[in-house]
């Protein structure tokens, strides 16, 4: 899916600081997008390494 839900990702992390903390600064914004953008990129590489796993297996079971 690649940059698009990179961005997703940081808009959301930026948007549930914001909940928690509506006073943030610009520092604690900047890293929270950060995280988001880092976090997408890992799960959807843990996403695909269980889909690659798991598919050899229903291949086999044919």
């Amino acid at each position: 899916m690649g940059l698009l839900n990179e961005i997703v990702g940081a808009v959301v992390a930026e948007e549930a600081l914001d909940k928690v903390d509506p006073n943030a600064g610009f520092f604690k914004k900047g890293m929270a997008a950060v995280a988001g953008f880092e976090g997408e990129k890992i799960i959807e590489e843990k996403i695909d390494e269980h889909q690659q796993s798991s598919q050899p297996a229903a291949d086999n079971s044919q």
